[in-house]
């Protein structure tokens, strides 16, 4: 009897490691591999956080950012207290910035508060070394108090063109922005609690009276090559229509 058992029992082991032995086998190609933990694609790079930068964007009063025509960033406060946005991205090179800026106005009078004449300012600085200044193009697509006149109150509105943000966009034609001085903008606390040593403060011509503000640039790095292969699958253009 304690013969049997004990076969019965070494028996019991033997096919116990064996099952074990299948479970732990490497999965046949397709069939999972490179899903868990210490998998991979052979010759497959992937970017890391490595490969990312800081980014760090100020807007008196909102803004949204588009890179390389994607959007990246939408200011989560259209109001007050001024922010600062902080958020890594991951540079492609040529690299085209598109921003939409907006002070604080009424679109039917251009005014705040009731009857004041606002004024902007933007800034940003990208951890490649990337900072607003004159070099970057400017163009305003709503304006007013006209004439500076409160009392009565007119404003102009420009279509905005709907591929504005797009690479290929056309803004030959566009200005310069320009630059103010922190004094002329008074950026919040928030502004001196960020990196933004090197950018400057730019908006159109006038400060006060253009409210919608598109700005445009083109950060080129002759020779760059990304480090990784991959490129995404998913596809977020015209979300969240879609």
């Amino acid at each position: 009897m304690k013969s049997g058992f004990l076969r019965a029992f070494l028996l019991g082991l033997v096919v116990a490691a064996a099952h074990a032995g299948a479970e732990s086998a490497p999965a046949p190609a397709g069939k999972g591999r490179g899903k868990g933990k210490g998998g991979g694609i052979p010759g497959l790079v992937k970017p890391t956080l490595a490969d990312t930068v800081r980014a760090n964007i100020y807007a008196d009063n909102w803004f949204m950012l588009y890179l390389n025509g994607r959007l990246v960033a939408v200011d989560p406060i259209d109001f007050i207290p001024h922010n600062v946005v902080s958020l890594d991205i991951l540079p492609e090179y040529p690299m085209t910035i598109a921003v939409m800026a907006k002070d604080n106005a009424d679109p039917r009078t251009g005014t705040e508060y009731g009857s004041s004449i606002g004024d902007g300012g933007f800034a940003l600085k990208f951890g490649d070394g990337t900072v607003t200044n004159a070099s970057w193009k400017a163009k305003s697509f709503f304006r007013g108090p006209l004439n500076r006149d409160p009392a009565n109150p007119k404003v102009e509105h420009t279509p905005i063109p709907p591929d504005w943000f797009a690479v290929d966009f056309d803004d030959s034609g566009w200005e310069r922005a320009t630059e103010y001085t922190e004094e002329r903008v008074n950026p919040k606390e928030s502004f001196y609690k960020a990196d933004f040593q090197g950018a400057k403060f730019i908006w159109t011509g006038d400060l006060d009276l253009d409210n919608t503000v598109i700005f445009r640039t083109r950060v080129e790095k002759p020779g760059w090559k990304p480090r990784w292969n991959t490129k995404p699958d998913l596809d977020v253009t015209g979300a969240p229509a879609r």
